[in-house]
């Protein structure tokens, strides 16, 4: 009863004009930051920060909030239709949603995307308002052995990441953990492989990995298809041509589901997040699918796994954020500061002192999707007529759209010429048939792995039994095992069943 009477309090806030506004112009932002390339919500929210001084806490955040999961569905626009992610969360989106786009279907791929931003948004919402305090309990529990058992189980599932050879996804893998060690060493912070570089001293960045890999090697992909010369795209001329039809609600449904699960729950670990949440959704999804499905080849439970899994993990890092004060990554510490912006602490005592507010941002959000499908259905079939521009004025616009994010990350030249050095590699790999995304998942599990895997040898004294000896990491060591071994022991099984003996035939009695 209690709970219901916090909830019409907390749409009593979200629901006055003055926060309908903010959250208005908060989702709108969220899209746009989402479709340019190297933004990102992290800077546009640190950019904004300060004019949430002159507002009242709530409305800074639900204007916030809106800016951050805005940006998740914005950046699978131009994942969808021109293969270069908006944001790294909607990387896995671009594999099945650009072949979509390429068989003429982009309006039913950005259609499904938006619907499985919902469809997880609303799950995480219900999740942060009935499970927040129990589960933030359970986050808390987790250690840096549990976390290198949580990497080590992603990584275990770079296999079905594979397009065609396993071999190859395990060698681009070991080649983006190699990629993630440059820079300062995360227990010592001496430089390492930097090559007396010093732009190179804080790592490679994320942004021209991702722009280069995906963007720039797509460029040169459309002009190989200028000589072949392709037929047209057809986009979408009307709103029933967007709208999901009944056998690609079947084909979503299981990766759907299971895209909302393991986002809310890996979203609730700091350093979980969006962008590993869509990996690990795509590859259980991949997993798990339907026969019938061609993951890879524009298979619609491919967009809407990671769309899901994005959108459910956003809502789920709210949960430590609130009820703990803990932020899971560089978003919810800029909202961590709004919040101490404004004289408010987040922690344990957040819904003993200020109920209004926790319940005004669960009411937002619940409103800010609303406003988002609202405000994205009827601008798909617009937006998928980008696909009949001609590659002649799109490669100019990719490039320049590529060129623009790599810099203003840092602004800084030299991710220019990393953005063109993966892209040439990006290409390479494209031509020789070796997957991209298991290279990016390596890059972003990487870190996390070392620093996990340092930690839990320092506090143990070098004892690598600590992984067997608690219960949860323990547990995730041996589901990383089974998975890893799986093929192996299947193969084995298949052989030995090939090879035994096949019994004589019973003879009828006389």
């Amino acid at each position: 009863m209690d709970t219901l009477v916090n909830i019409g309090h907390g749409f009593s806030i979200s629901l006055q004009p003055m926060s309908l506004l903010f959250c208005f112009i908060g989702v709108s932002l969220g899209v746009i930051v989402g479709i340019l390339p190297g933004l990102g919500s992290a800077a546009t929210i640190a950019l904004l920060l300060p004019i949430t001084y002159f507002l009242d806490t709530a409305t800074a955040i639900i204007m916030l909030s809106g800016i951050w999961y805005g940006s998740m569905y914005g950046g699978s626009i131009t994942s969808i239709l021109l293969c270069v992610p908006g944001e790294s969360a909607s990387v896995m989106v671009a594999i099945d949603g650009y072949e979509l786009t390429k068989q003429g279907r982009a309006g039913v791929a950005l259609g499904i995307s938006m619907f499985s931003a919902f469809i997880a948004g609303m799950f995480g919402l219900v999740g942060l308002g009935l499970l927040a305090p129990t589960l933030a309990d359970f986050a808390l529990n987790f250690g840096p052995p549990e976390y290198f058992a949580l990497t080590l189980l992603g990584l275990t599932l770079v296999s079905y990441l594979a397009t065609n050879s396993v071999l190859k996804a395990i060698a681009v893998t070991v080649f983006g953990l190699l990629l993630g060690t440059v820079g300062l060493d995360p227990v010592r912070s001496t430089a390492r492989f930097t090559f007396g570089s010093l732009s190179l001293q804080s790592g490679i960045d994320l942004v021209p990995m991702v722009m280069g890999l995906f963007g720039i090697s797509e460029v040169f992909s459309l002009l190989e298809e200028k000589i072949v010369a392709a037929g047209p795209i057809r986009a979408p001329s009307r709103l029933r041509d967007v709208l999901p039809t009944r056998q690609d609600w079947r084909n979503a449904a299981r990766p759907l589901i299971q895209g909302t699960l393991v986002g809310f729950f890996v979203g609730l670990l700091p350093g979980g997040g969006a962008t590993v949440s869509s990996y690990l959704a795509y590859a259980t999804a991949k997993r798990w699918r339907h026969p019938s499905q061609n993951f890879g080849g524009g298979a619609v439970g491919g967009v809407a796994a990671p769309e899901a899994a994005a959108n459910a993990a956003t809502c789920a890092g709210f949960i430590p954020l609130l009820t703990l004060g803990l932020p899971e990554n560089a978003v919810m510490a800029l909202m961590l500061g709004a919040f101490m912006l404004h004289g408010i602490t987040p922690g344990p005592t957040l819904m003993i002192q200020h109920p209004e507010m926790f319940w005004a941002i669960v009411t937002s959000m619940f409103v800010g999707n609303c406003i988002l499908l609202c405000l994205m259905l009827p601008l798909i079939g617009y937006l998928s007529k980008i696909t009949l521009v001609p590659n002649s004025i799109l490669v100019p616009i990719i490039v320049l759209a590529c060129l623009a994010g790599a810099y203003g990350v840092n602004n800084n030249p030299a991710d220019i010429a990393s953005m063109t050095a993966f892209g040439m590699l990006g290409y390479l790999m494209r031509k020789f048939d070796f997957p991209l995304p298991p290279l990016v998942l390596a890059f972003v599990i990487g870190p996390i792995m070392e620093t996990a895997l340092r930690q839990s040898l320092i506090m143990s004294g070098g004892n690598f039994t600590i992984f067997v000896n608690r219960p949860v990491a323990g547990s995730l060591v041996a589901a990383a095992l089974l998975i890893g071994l799986w093929p192996a022991m299947a193969a084995l099984f298949a052989a030995w069943r090939r090879r035994r003996p096949s019994l004589p035939a019973t003879q009828p009695a006389e």
